[in-house]
């Protein structure tokens, strides 16, 4: 079991396979995932349908090891490829279907503003929450549409103004006191979910994105120098 210090905000990040590390981990109510899981450019894998397939196993996985009234929020942008786009929002639901993961919410995050035309990645990403168990209230809703994800750190990571919403829902909705993004890149997330009080615990399989998720640091008094842009 993961043990979160209730004193100060802790972090820490594991150089590793995020499936053989969600396998073996232990998360307890306190514990919810924010994540963004990779696409086919970044994993070494024979073709599309088997990534698919990796994919969705990824997404079940981190489904599984849920706490009942916790909740899992997936940050994903749909991908081109073989001439037609694939909807990464779409193979998430499918997992929770296997799941029985209840979908609380799906939130459209611009990446560019309306109108503006893009290649290979549509201008919008999906941000979709789970949970088995946990009610929301129908006058707790929030915006669906986000109108920029904020600055990004990393080519395909979330954007800060995305991982801010995100907490926020878990900190407000949830008891859960400890933010776990199996996926971690750079870090951004984890930086995010300590500045507004979340022990942060997250996985990456690049050494070098493991060290850089280690160190960074997002104070909230920086955070206007993050507003955001049109990415």
């Amino acid at each position: 079991m993961i043990e979160a210090n209730p004193s100060k905000p802790t972090r820490s990040v594991h150089h590793g396979d995020a499936i053989a590390w969600l396998e073996a981990a232990e998360l307890g109510p306190s514990h919810a995932i924010i994540t963004s899981m990779p696409d086919v450019s970044e994993l070494p894998v024979k073709d599309l349908s088997a990534w698919k397939l990796w994919f969705q196993n990824a997404a079940r996985l981190c489904l599984a090891r849920l706490a009942p009234e916790s909740v899992a929020i997936f940050f994903q942008t749909d991908i081109k490829a073989e001439g037609a786009w694939v909807d990464k929002g779409f193979l998430v639901q499918c997992a929770a279907q296997q799941e029985n993961a209840r979908l609380l919410w799906h939130k459209v995050v611009c990446r560019a503003p309306p109108s503006t035309v893009t290649f290979g990645r549509p201008a919008y990403s999906h941000m979709l929450c789970f949970s088995k168990e946990l009610p929301l209230r129908v006058d707790r809703s929030t915006a669906d549409v986000i109108p920029a994800q904020g600055r990004t750190l990393w080519t395909r990571g979330m954007g800060v103004e995305a991982c801010r919403i995100a907490c926020e829902f878990v900190r407000r909705e949830t008891a859960c006191t400890t933010i776990v993004d199996p996926f971690c890149g750079v870090g951004t997330t984890l930086a995010v979910a300590n500045a507004l009080g979340f022990h942060a615990v997250g996985v990456e399989l690049s050494r070098k994105r493991a060290a850089r998720a280690e160190a960074l640091e997002l104070p909230l008094s920086e955070w206007r120098s993050y507003a955001p842009s049109a990415v």
